[in-house]
């Protein structure tokens, strides 16, 4: 998303704004959640990886903002096993889904699929390009994707 000049403000729910990834990997959050004003938000865009993806679950003021975008129909995106929150809030009922392998029995009421990501080798991809096809149109989503390793299998 950044790469395609979408703004992107990544935000902590962790009360710290250093993140320590699944893999050992730290980032520096733009702001705690505390901080950050979730209704402005375009787009309400879920990370998953573990442990994260329980920490955004159990996380009460993010669901909430979550609940107001899925009601106001504001675009909210969840990849890997993010889905998962998403599923357990009920808002997937009715819905084509597809998550991380393993989470999909969480995906409550979801007409599951598998696809949706693709791996090459130690690249992963999943629909980051779709979130700029659908913020920014799809030339600049075509623009990225010849100036990434892309595949939409």
């Amino acid at each position: 998303l950044r790469r395609s000049g979408v703004e992107v403000t990544m935000v902590s729910v962790s009360g710290r704004k250093e993140v320590t990834g699944s893999h050992g990997i730290r980032l520096m959050a733009d702001a705690l959640f505390e901080e950050a004003d979730p209704d402005q938000a375009d787009v309400l865009f879920l990370p998953g990886g573990m442990p994260g993806t329980n920490n955004l679950r159990e996380h009460q003021g993010l669901r909430e903002a979550i609940e107001r975008a899925n009601k106001q129909g504001r675009r909210v995106a969840a990849i890997c096993a993010a889905p998962s929150v998403l599923g357990a809030m009920g808002l997937l009922k009715g819905r084509t889904a597809t998550c991380y392998p393993g989470f999909e029995e969480q995906l409550t009421g979801v007409s599951y699929t598998s696809q949706g990501v693709v791996t090459d080798g130690n690249i992963t991809t999943g629909r980051g390009l779709e979130l700029i096809r659908l913020l920014q149109g799809p030339q600049q989503a075509q623009k990225i994707a010849a100036a990434i390793q892309y595949s939409r299998g």
